[in-house]
């Protein structure tokens, strides 16, 4: 992590002329008591008038030259507060950024929000405004008494008892405040934690009419915000009083005092004046000891948070001299690769198989099966515990990040689609290279350009968090127009299509198959996703318990099988043997049907043949049985 300290020294000439203004402006404000004491000895008591207009005009100028470089000060010190809260800020995104996925596993996004903005506001407060007064404090009290020691100082050690007694009270609060500011900041987190939750996710809450429920989840954790900072303000309540006690009570004893000295000859009336200018001077100082404190507490404990997360590493981190590949083809190959996280049992044990350039690959399996963490460990969002993944024969460890997950287009399974226009949603990733045509290319082939171009402004329509007023099927299209403007020499669908109508899947089937030189990478629970894959796996328990094509799967009777018959069914005694032979029965029957003709026998599983003596060839498995020398057709959908 880059300290505090780093960053002022960027800004060391900034923050100098800042300094150098403080300085000027407190030391000019030392001037004034002084120009005081002259009128009274000089002017009023001496009667010497024709001193007056001089000492008048030095007013004017103290007054003047403070009211510039005051405002040099406080400007310089506010915009270089803000720079250095700006780089910290961007500093702290970029390494949130660099943080492989298991770090976002543990860790909930309220308390990154929480990080990222008012732990930086409270270093800002401290490293601009709160600085500034710190340097002003420290500076103005010590000018001061050194001009008291000039005139008296015996006086002077009054005001120097009370300033040691004043940071005493001010550090025993300070430490007191720490411990309190360090549980305010992590409540904090925790609430901005249940606020985006609960935010995010309302519609669920109100579907399921937890409103009264959350609500009270939510004022437990303001109830609990509520008391810590009440435990601050107790701290304050104690010790603050004592600040005004003491800045109440110095003038009255200053002017008590040095009205003795003046009677007995010690001090004139015009240095008691100015004695009593600087001890009324030296009181905000004590006064603003306090917020100080505060204020610094609030910061320290905030440093410490950011800290924290500087502390936490990649796991995934890229190697020193990647390799490059010129043109990648898409190959992937998993050569047993084996996979848990901290702490959990194996997700992946022993993992092979080979995708060879412009093949398709369909995995299959029950939840939980692991089949988005193979995806996850082709992206290098985690590297494999165990064996290793290949891209083009190179192991995916030796290359750049950049390269590896610029090369795959990955429809996920939760889709998420950002508070922008559609187009630039499609275009995510490639905003300056993706053209208008492309995007509308890529809607056609995704079954999206229908209902996009519907709307009012069509590819220009801003939509909201996470595709807020689309349905589950339009969003999911949208993530998969995104995946295909790429171009990418891979494509994943991680169950893209399950909420899809068995149409439109249909459709983007066909797109799909006609993709070539693209590698496709296709997860499913549905057989009709996977079935025109070139080899397909069937994942149990984090192992493949099946592989095979379609037919092969379905002759071995197995879990895929078993699958195929749970979503199509069985049509007689026999079913199970005919399953296994559904695609050797699929064939062709004599006849031709109109569009709604052939939707109409889609419902009810058959197809029949008219007169015309044509052929058609059916789509889906079929199970053919000869009844009186006429062929009825059975579709399994």
């Amino acid at each position: 992590m880059k300290k505090i300290s780093s960053y002022i020294w960027d800004y060391r000439f900034s923050y100098l002329g800042a300094v150098l203004s403080l300085l000027i402006a407190v030391t000019l404000d030392m001037v004034a008591p002084r120009l005081t004491a002259l009128v009274v000895d000089d002017v009023i008591v001496g009667g010497n008038i024709g001193e007056l207009k001089f000492l008048l005009l030095g007013f004017l100028g103290v007054g003047l030259g403070r009211c510039i470089f005051q405002y040099v000060k406080e400007y310089t010190f506010d915009k270089n507060g803000a720079r250095i809260s700006g780089d910290m800020r961007r500093d702290l995104f970029r390494h949130i950024q660099s943080l492989s996925a298991d770090f976002f596993d543990r860790t909930n996004t309220g308390e990154l929000m929480a990080r990222v903005k008012e732990d930086i506001d409270h270093i800002w407060d401290a490293v601009g405004y709160v600085g500034m007064l710190l340097i002003e404090v420290f500076y103005h009290t010590g000018i001061i008494l050194v001009c008291m020691c000039m005139i008296n100082w015996k006086l002077a050690m009054i005001s120097g008892a009370a300033m040691l007694l004043c940071g005493v009270v001010a550090v025993v609060m300070e430490r007191k405040l720490g411990a309190v500011y360090e549980a305010i900041s992590e409540e904090n987190a925790v609430l901005n934690t249940v606020a985006e939750e609960n935010l995010g996710g309302v519609r669920t809450v109100k579907a399921f009419a937890r409103e009264s429920f959350e609500i009270d989840k939510f004022l437990s954790h303001n109830k609990r915000y509520y008391d810590l900072n009440m435990a601050q303000s107790g701290v304050l309540v104690r010790y603050y009083p004592v600040f005004t006690v003491i800045t109440t009570i110095l003038p009255l004893l200053t002017l008590l005092v040095g009205g003795r000295f003046v009677i007995d000859g010690e001090m004139t009336l015009g240095q008691i004046t100015a004695f009593v200018e600087y001890s009324m001077n030296i009181v905000w100082p004590m006064e603003m000891l306090g917020w100080l404190t505060n204020s610094f507490s609030s910061a320290v404990a905030s440093n410490k948070k950011i800290r924290k997360i500087y502390e936490e590493t990649p796991t995934v981190t890229e190697t020193t001299n990647p390799v490059k590949i010129e043109n990648v083809q898409g190959k992937v190959c998993f050569d047993h690769v084996s996979f848990h996280k901290a702490d959990q049992h194996e997700i992946l044990h022993d993992i092979t198989f080979t995708v060879e350039a412009g093949k398709t690959l369909g995995i299959m399996g029950t939840t939980g099966a692991g089949k988005t963490s193979i995806i996850q460990l082709l992206q290098r969002m985690y590297d494999a515990t165990g064996g290793a993944v290949y891209l083009d024969d190179v192991d995916i460890r030796s290359l750049s990040l950049g390269q590896l997950r610029t090369s795959i287009s990955f429809v996920m399974q939760d889709v998420f689609l950002f508070s922008d226009t559609i187009g630039d949603n499609i275009k995510l990733g490639k905003k300056r290279y993706l053209d208008l045509r492309t995007v509308r290319k890529a809607s056609t082939d995704a079954q999206a350009s229908g209902f996009i171009e519907r709307m009012e402004k069509q590819y220009d329509t801003v939509i909201g968090e996470r595709g807020v007023g689309l349905s589950g099927g339009q969003k999911q299209r949208i993530s998969i127009a995104r995946a295909l403007s790429k171009k990418n020499p891979i494509l994943v669908l991680d169950d893209s299509t399950s909420a899809l109508d068995t149409e439109t899947e249909q459709m983007i089937q066909q797109t799909l198959a006609k993709l070539e030189g693209t590698t496709k990478i296709i997860i499913g629970h549905r057989i009709s996703a996977v079935r025109h894959a070139d080899e397909i796996l069937v994942l149990e328990g984090g192992a493949i318990a099946e592989r095979g094509t379609h037919e092969e799967l379905l002759q071995k009777r197995g879990l895929y099988y078993e699958t195929y018959l749970s979503q199509y069914g069985e049509t007689s005694q026999n079913g199970a043997q005919a399953g296994a032979d559904d695609e050797k029965a699929c064939g062709t029957v004599r006849g031709r049907a109109d569009a709604k003709e052939a939707a109409d026998m889609k419902k009810r599983n058959t197809l029949e043949s008219d007169a015309d003596g044509k052929e058609i060839t059916t789509a889906c498995p079929e199970r053919a049985e000869k009844t009186g020398g006429e062929t009825n057709v059975l579709q399994l959908v």
